[in-house]
């Protein structure tokens, strides 16, 4: 059985039976034991203490002689004895010159005396349901014991148990009266409701979402989300974008923009499902970064965080148009830092120090933001890993491995495009060897086709960098292979000065260099 916080039921005994709620004027019988199972119990007989304290009186000395018919169920059987007033009947007509039936009986019998203990109403006082009584369970009944002198005639002990059934009777009848009112007064408040439409509203605030929860950092991303819709010669491709100026810029990827060449469109699509055209400002193969500029009316920027202040473990929201499904919301959190990140094919790649996440990134999302707890873009997500020996060109969503270009190079990045259309990249002025299989990067040995191995007075000759050296650290942190070395030299300015750990001859040097833009074709 259920209970309910506004009307509990009454719980159910192990039998089945379910006791009386307690009248104001009945005093709960403790609990008892069930019957064993072997053989069923007589029924205990409860010893009122009330009813002994107001209906024993002192016996007289001598009994007084028995009635020659002491038989109390013989026809006629009355216990009255010699000199007694005629008893009063409490049942008796209210037009009864007698008195009031409702006053206590004054004479010393009860004309109830006697009789067989069978209480008429203990179906509704016992059990208050209608239930059959139970055996193992006495009933009992409410009421308070009638006041006056105990009969002269001697009696059963038993029938010290004696109750007014009247008593009874009333209080019964007064509780059904009340549960009645009440019941009626409840039925009326619902009819007055079910009265009109049958629909409930309550009226009230808003819910407040926690600062901080993905509800509360969505609410605010999505608006500045934007679908890139692009079209080039039939074909066409969708992928995310963010506002990133109050000028109307918008940040995106580069591989989300390229396929619309020079004669494509562009086209943004708003939250809310408007479209702008949209113009290219600049892209960047390098970083995987594009800046597109559309109408800023209406358009609200993302606030920028600063990527090196994240730490793993941290969590972060991902916004953006996975499969072309605008204004989806993925979370999860920093799995990892500076991951070295080499998307796209030769000759068309990027080298990202990425942030690496769980949360869900699948196609579509690229160029979307990745925001951290307080709602700022920490990175811009590019790229997602591939189950290894799965064919590159096979269609492909998120295996929880993610990653995010670091908002300190979108900045960067972006600043420039907006600028000058370009981006500058930082070099060292070495050419490496893509054979060598060992730990670092190695310088090629020799020449190739005319190439020298380091860039004559570039940043890494005027370090003292010479062929065959493999670089092994770069600022006291490990450089396992080329294309870390490339994402951490990337990941720096123009004019950073570095520290580089080199082994030449077995020997491990300390070399310091400043680096400096490539020369772009």
């Amino acid at each position: 059985m259920t209970q309910s916080s506004d009307h509990p039921e009454t719980p159910e005994r192990a039998d089945g039976t379910q006791p009386l709620p307690a009248a104001e004027d009945t005093q709960a019988l403790p609990p008892q034991q069930p019957a064993s199972p072997q053989q069923d119990a007589p029924p205990v007989e409860q010893h009122d203490l009330r009813s002994e304290q107001h209906e024993t009186a002192p016996q007289p000395a001598q009994e007084a002689p028995a009635p020659a018919t002491d038989n109390p169920f013989a026809p006629g059987w009355s216990g009255a004895q010699p000199g007694d007033r005629p008893a009063h009947d409490p049942y008796a007509s209210q037009h009864d010159p007698q008195g009031d039936p409702y006053a206590a009986p004054q004479a010393p019998h009860d004309p109830s005396a006697g009789q067989p203990q069978h209480d008429p109403y203990a179906a509704t006082a016992g059990h208050g349901y209608g239930q059959p009584q139970q055996q193992g369970y006495p009933a009992w009944t409410a009421g308070a014991p009638q006041p006056g002198p105990a009969p002269v005639a001697a009696a059963p002990r038993r029938e010290r148990r004696k109750v007014s059934f009247l008593g009874a009777a009333t209080a019964v009848a007064a509780t059904a009266l009340l549960a009645g009112t009440a019941g009626g007064a409840i039925g009326g408040l619902a009819a007055e409701q079910e009265s009109g439409t049958g629909v409930v509203t309550l009226d009230g605030p808003p819910v407040e979402r926690p600062e901080g929860s993905v509800a509360a950092i969505a609410g605010r991303a999505v608006p500045s989300v934007l679908t890139i819709r692009v079209g080039s010669s039939g074909r066409g491709g969708t992928g995310s974008g963010w506002v990133y100026d109050g000028k109307g810029h918008v940040v995106t990827n580069n591989h989300v923009v390229s396929a619309a060449g020079d004669d494509g469109t562009i086209v943004v699509e708003l939250a809310d499902g408007t479209r702008r055209d949209a113009e290219l400002v600049g892209r960047d193969v390098s970083y995987d970064l594009a800046v597109l500029e559309v109408d800023p009316k209406g358009l609200k920027p993302l606030p920028v965080g600063d990527s090196d202040d994240v730490v793993v473990g941290d969590q972060v929201v991902a916004v953006g148009s996975p499969l072309g499904l605008d204004s989806t919301v993925t979370a999860g959190i920093v799995s990892a830092l500076e991951r070295p990140v080499a998307a796209g094919e030769q000759g068309d790649q990027s080298y990202i120090s990425a942030i690496q996440t769980d949360a869900a990134i699948n196609p579509g999302n690229s160029g979307g933001p990745l925001l951290n707890a307080r709602g700022e873009v920490v990175g811009v997500n590019s790229a997602i890993a591939q189950i290894p020996g799965g064919a590159r060109d096979s269609a492909s969503g998120s295996i929880g491995v993610g990653f995010s270009i670091p908002s300190t190079q979108v900045r960067r990045t972006v600043d420039q495009l907006i600028s000058t259309g370009e981006a500058v990249h930082p070099v060292i002025g070495v050419h490496l060897d893509t054979q060598y299989s060992g730990e670092g990067a190695r310088v090629l040995p020799d020449a190739v086709q005319g190439t020298e191995p380091v860039v004559p007075d570039g940043p890494a000759d005027k370090a003292g960098v010479e062929a065959g050296d493999v670089i092994t650290k770069i600022d006291g942190r490990r450089v396992s292979d080329n294309d870390q070395l490339v994402v951490r030299i990337r990941a720096k300015a123009v004019g950073d000065t570095v520290q580089l750990t080199v082994q030449r001859d077995g020997r491990e040097r300390q070399l310091t260099m400043t680096l400096e833009a490539a020369e772009e074709d």
